[in-house]
């Protein structure tokens, strides 16, 4: 088993439950761990063989890109797409920031992380 991380994904969207947040948008940052088993990757030096980060990124970017009130929604989905589009991936996790959030107070950010496992 190995893992692959895309980390400090940075995007501008809009996400949140106020009406602002829809407007004004925000900063986010996304980071990916996926855990597959590379050793024939690590063999043939071959991209099909193993998790192509550049599709990861795809993922997390196409579903920052739909606007959700909760950052959980967004991650089951970028957690989602990534189980249904990559076979070879048997565990993943998914971290969403939002950067300077407007919670009433000095904060650098917030952050929510799903995990989850193929079922089969």
């Amino acid at each position: 088993m190995g893992t692959i991380k895309v980390s400090n994904i940075k995007i501008f969207t809009n996400h949140g439950c106020l009406e602002e947040e829809a407007k004004i948008g925000s900063e986010y940052r996304v980071d990916i761990e996926i855990k597959a088993d590379l050793r024939k990757s690590a063999k043939t030096d071959q991209l099909k063989d193993t998790v192509d980060y550049v599709h990861l990124n795809k993922i997390a970017k196409e579903e920052m890109a739909i606007r959700s009130k909760l950052l959980e929604h967004v991650a089951k989905r970028i957690l989602d797409r990534i189980f249904n589009e990559i076979p070879m991936v048997k565990k993943a996790k998914v971290g969403v920031a939002k950067i300077n959030p407007p919670i009433g107070g000095n904060v650098g950010e917030v952050e929510i992380i799903l995990s989850d496992k193929r079922k089969n």
